[in-house]
């Protein structure tokens, strides 16, 4: 059975963010502007990137 996943890349920095959206950022594997992190599709991980979509974005491979 293949897994989906998908790819995610970090477009703005996380200076003026609260402790909670940088902890959501890191879980996400995500570290740097410009950054990108393949991550498995699952519910709990989509809601992260959905909670962060304004700093994040969906790269389509």
């Amino acid at each position: 059975m293949s897994d989906k996943y998908f790819t995610v890349k970090l477009t703005s920095g996380l200076s003026s963010q609260t402790q909670r959206t940088r902890a959501t950022v890191s879980g996400l594997g995500l570290r740097k502007i410009g950054s990108f992190s393949k991550i498995k599709d699952t519910p709990a991980n989509r809601g992260m990137f959905n909670k962060v979509k304004h700093l994040v974005i969906e790269v389509v491979e």
